[in-house]
């Protein structure tokens, strides 16, 4: 099918989609290990698409805030990558792990140096470059999502920062090792506190479809200033596409064809360089961690107008 040539097809593409999803007996569990995301419907479902211009399009529940978890990871690295550039990659691999996004198995082989900047790992390390720029790494964050999303209301959610504290062993074990091979710069409780607040952001699809919009504009953000070059955005959107649905990359990129980050609040954005951005949400997740209902709904996307990178 051909690539879609005006926007007003968005809304019956979506409307057709919810209508499949709710057709389909719901799959999936929300993220227990979180227990403040436990408590979620795994049946609950919303999908938003926005045009380069800021104009959005949704379905079902996609004003409902939920927990933006790792979705949150492609905006720090852009953050941070704007502004120390390539040195970032000296900290940070860009290829696929191949292991859950919590595996402590290839730091130690690797010297302290995480496969990719979307299993938590290389997240801390982000986190951790971005803090020390700014002093403040979800402070900035959320003012960004503010300002690309135009909805000053975006906020952290408290509960789920404190649930994530009190059950994040994996993830201060993985600070602490890589700040035994000189691969952290801030305290690890300063690092974690920052961390569990970046994951804890609430916005709803509506919000991170456009807050995701200057990656499909090439780097340019919603008032029209530029934060990464071409380049960069390019680079963010490959590593998107090889990792950004942890070990099920192959199959997201197989299925979807698309630069996607999903999270396992339930959310994942995805990206078509060029014309638009999308978020969908629904809790139930799959073994690896991605919203069951959200890969199906981005792969009826991409199969109903044909807007695909490949």
């Amino acid at each position: 099918m051909a690539i879609m040539s005006t926007p007003t097809t968005f809304r019956p593409v979506l409307e057709r989609i919810a209508e499949e999803i709710e057709r389909t007996p719901g799959s999936g569990r929300a993220a227990d290990y979180i227990p403040a995301l436990a408590a979620r419907d795994p049946r609950r479902f919303g999908m938003a698409v926005a045009e380069l211009d800021g104009t959005v399009y949704g379905v079902g529940d996609w004003r409902e805030p939920f927990s933006a978890q790792s979705i949150t990871k492609v905006f720090t690295l852009a953050l941070d990558l704007a502004r120390e550039g390539d040195e970032l990659w000296e900290h940070v691999g860009r290829e696929p792990s191949g292991n859950p996004f919590n595996s402590l198995v290839q730091l130690e082989y690797e010297n302290g140096i995480p496969r990719n900047p979307f299993i938590n790992a290389g997240a801390l390390v982000v986190t951790d470059r971005l803090h020390t720029r700014t002093g403040d790494a979800a402070g900035e964050l959320l003012d960004f999502l503010r300002a690309e999303s135009g909805n000053p209301d975006l906020a952290h959610d408290e509960d789920v920062a404190a649930s994530e504290a009190a059950h994040g062993d994996r993830n201060a074990a993985l600070a602490h090792f890589m700040a035994s091979y000189g691969n952290i710069d801030n305290p690890v409780p300063v690092l974690l506190e920052q961390y569990f607040r970046q994951c804890s952001v609430a916005a709803s699809c509506a919000d991170l479809a456009l807050a995701t919009g200057f990656l499909a504009r090439h780097g340019i953000r919603a008032d029209g200033t530029r934060l990464l070059s071409r380049s960069r955005a390019k680079q963010i959107n490959a590593v998107m596409l090889t990792c950004g649905t942890y070990d099920a990359a192959g199959d997201f990129a197989h299925r979807v064809g698309l630069p996607g980050k999903s999270g396992v609040g339930g959310g994942i954005i995805a990206v078509v360089p060029g014309h638009c951005t999308l978020c969908v949400w629904s809790p139930g997740l799959d073994e690896r961690g991605n919203s069951v209902a959200g890969v199906a709904a981005l792969d009826r996307f991409t199969t109903l107008t044909g807007l695909s990178v490949f």
